[in-house]
């Protein structure tokens, strides 16, 4: 099982989440590459942790929204979104590759994460710029999404992936932010939670209902206050089943 996190999300002076110990215990890194957050700088600091720890960089692409922390939906151009991802894929590429690493995969950020798991435009323009890109770059997203069909449709490697610290509707979508509950912060929730994904291969949604969940990669957002607690509980429950943890890509 593939354990990411969300990385290199601060700017400029602001730091935001423990990217040096999460770096530690994750296996592949999704890093902001300067559009919802992340500047050069960051991306230059992720960068090199992970290749000097082994830890695969994958392009956290986003709208171009530092004030919203691209957490607010745009109504793109195909064109301008498809070019503004190519964009972020080769800014961040650049930093890879100082430090002997690549950009492994690609997994969009925020409420492009969202818009592309059902707008068929957007999820298209994300599609065209990794064919474009690299047609062997991996897509990291929700399963059965708009955005995993198109993507398997273009002949682009899918990665289906689950979160343990969100909580889910009963038709397998996450809850929408800023909905009380939306976020699990209590640890050992989502350490039991990843547990389930990974063991059983389900997942609980908010009304009880239980959702098959066959995923490669288990996703912990590392913004949250409790996110490096989190990820050593999941990475401890899951080597306690016997569960390997090594990046997909």
């Amino acid at each position: 099982m593939d354990l990411n996190a969300d990385l290199g999300e601060g700017f400029g002076i602001w730091r935001l989440g423990d990217d040096e110990a999460l770096l530690g215990l994750v296996t592949s890194a999704n890093v902001a590459c300067g559009f919802h957050g992340g500047d050069p700088s960051t991306m230059r600091r992720v960068c090199e942790g992970a290749a000097r720890r082994g830890v695969a960089v994958g392009a956290q692409v986003g709208y171009r929204d530092l004030a919203g922390f691209g957490r607010r939906r745009i109504a793109y151009d195909f064109a301008e979104l498809r070019d503004e991802v190519t964009y972020q894929l080769g800014a961040l590429n650049a930093f890879c590759r100082l430090f002997g690493t690549r950009v492994r995969y690609l997994k969009p950020h925020g409420a492009l994460y969202h818009a592309a798991s059902t707008d068929e435009s957007q999820a298209a323009a994300v599609v065209a710029a990794v064919t474009g890109y690299d047609p062997e770059l991996p897509i990291l997203c929700l399963p059965g999404s708009t955005l995993a069909q198109l993507a398997v449709g273009a002949g682009l490697p899918v990665v289906a992936e689950a979160f343990a610290d969100r909580a889910y509707l009963p038709n397998g979508a996450l809850v929408p932010r800023g909905t009380p509950g939306a976020v699990i912060t209590d640890p050992e929730q989502v350490a039991e939670r990843a547990g389930r994904m990974a063991t059983e291969r389900v997942v609980v949604a908010v009304d009880g209902t239980v959702i098959p969940c066959s995923v490669d990669s288990i996703c912990v957002h590392g913004d949250t206050p409790s996110a490096v607690s989190a990820a050593e509980l999941v990475r401890a429950t899951l080597i306690d089943a016997d569960i390997p943890l090594a990046p997909f890509a």
